[in-house]
């Protein structure tokens, strides 16, 4: 989910792999059936008006195609959506023929059992060859897909245009320019943070370590290692640890900063640079900083080049308990096409996950195409190990990066950070 409002999309406290995945019965139903009613689960919004609103339109297509078929649609909190979850995985009589979930809680999903493979499905469908390859990676486990990636979530580098031009300053073109223009801009306007970012904000830590050549994570045979104390990894990780600094963001102020606390940082007029969401532009755009902005991707090493982004995002898929199997593809993929999920953008601003959908949208808004730039140059995502729900839930990451930016040498921090992630992987 959006980071990923989602966004978008970060792991809840009490996660299926915190707690191990429940013992369900792994082996998929054999009842197809092609009337009755199809129950569909969806994340509820703060407005869920203008989801609603296309939702409903596709419920109505599908029921007008589909004669003897009622399509249920019940919206359940992001928050709880482990409980939600787990007891679906338990009970097939109270769970879904289709659900929304987030790409990062897939992982759990999977070894819990509860989704079906829908690998072969989409060899057949004709839209999914447009699909974006990368976002389609995070709807994989061990190579099958459990899900149609719905929307994704991609962050880019937000500067204030007018900041700049009194400045006579561009928009920076490499991680290093990024570092001393930011540098520049609190020297010379100590009022504005040179780049609002936080220490609990890993997702926009994330691209700094990839540009390294870092990773967080490598498989060996059957298991998961930390590679987050290697020495790519660790200059990425110090680089991004440098922003926050009393000649750029203070970490009096920054270094408990989320993400979404780095945005409105900007929006409201602290801040000459963010790094923030396609989908935080309905926040930047009811501050301060509206009509006196743009945006770029956040830049990597070398003049040009685009730091890998975290790919957040939701998707849509069907529970290995459903009944009406056959359906339930339908509804997804009729839900999750190009059809509606352009209109969820025209709606809600969701970002599509077909390829051709983005051009379309970028040649059209000069704002969408940094962050579709960014998409089609390659994005990364987190280990597809149900690990990773814990690791996420224990704020490792976070925790690392305060730990450097309070004075814990990089080496120290991250060579510890690596041997806890490693006891979770390890289920120690």
């Amino acid at each position: 989910m959006k980071a990923w409002k989602p966004i978008v999309i970060t792991a809840a406290c009490a996660m299926l792999a915190a707690c191990g995945p429940p013992q369900v019965d792994q082996s998929a139903t054999a009842a197809d059936e092609r009337t009755g009613t199809l129950r569909v689960w969806l994340f509820d919004e703060a407005d869920r008006t203008p989801k609603q609103a296309t939702v409903d339109e596709a419920v109505r297509e599908f029921e007008a195609a589909h004669q003897g078929v009622e399509v249920d649609v019940q919206y359940i909190s992001v928050d709880t959506r482990s409980q939600r979850f787990t007891g679906a995985f338990n009970d097939p009589a109270s769970a879904p023929d289709v659900a929304e979930y987030g790409n990062t809680d897939l992982a759990s999903y999977v070894a819990a059992g509860g989704l079906a493979d829908i690998t072969a499905d989409l060899e057949k469908w004709p839209e999914a060859k447009d699909l974006s390859p990368s976002v389609l990676e995070t709807a994989k486990v061990d190579g099958k897909v459990y899900g149609v990636p719905w929307y994704t979530g991609i962050r880019a580098l937000y500067y204030r245009t007018d900041v700049f031009a009194e400045l006579g300053l561009q928009p920076p073109r490499t991680t290093a320019e990024l570092v001393d223009t930011a540098a520049r801009i609190r020297a010379a306007r100590p009022d504005l943070y040179g780049v609002s970012v936080g220490g609990k904000y890993h997702y926009a830590m994330m691209p700094f370590l990839w540009a390294a050549g870092g990773d967080l994570a490598q498989r060996q045979g059957e298991r998961w290692k930390s590679v987050v104390d290697s020495p790519a990894s660790q200059q990425g990780i110090g680089t991004y640890a440098s922003l926050i600094s009393p000649g750029i963001c203070p970490p009096e102020q920054c270094a408990d900063m989320t993400g979404t606390q780095s945005v409105q940082a900007f929006a409201s007029g602290k801040a000459a640079m963010t790094i923030g969401g396609d989908f935080n532009r309905s926040a930047v755009d009811a501050g301060v900083a509206a009509g006196k902005y743009a945006v770029v991707p956040v830049p990597g090493p070398a003049p040009g080049s685009i730091a890998p982004a975290f790919a957040g995002g939701n998707m849509l898929g069907v529970l290995k308990s459903s009944q009406r199997a056959t359906l339930a593809r339908e509804f997804v993929q009729l839900l999750a096409g190009k059809q509606y999920q352009r209109k969820m953008y025209d709606a809600m601003g969701n970002l599509p996950t077909f390829t051709d959908v983005q051009r379309e949208l970028a040649a059209g808004d000069p704002v969408v195409k940094p962050f579709v730039d960014t998409l089609q140059a390659g994005t990364r995502f987190v280990p597809d190990s149900p690990a990773w729900a814990e690791i996420d839930a224990q704020g490792l990451l976070p925790t690392m990066v305060q730990q450097i930016v309070t004075g814990t040498g990089v080496a120290q921090a991250t060579g510890a950070t690596a041997e806890k992630m490693n006891a979770v992987f390890e289920g120690r």
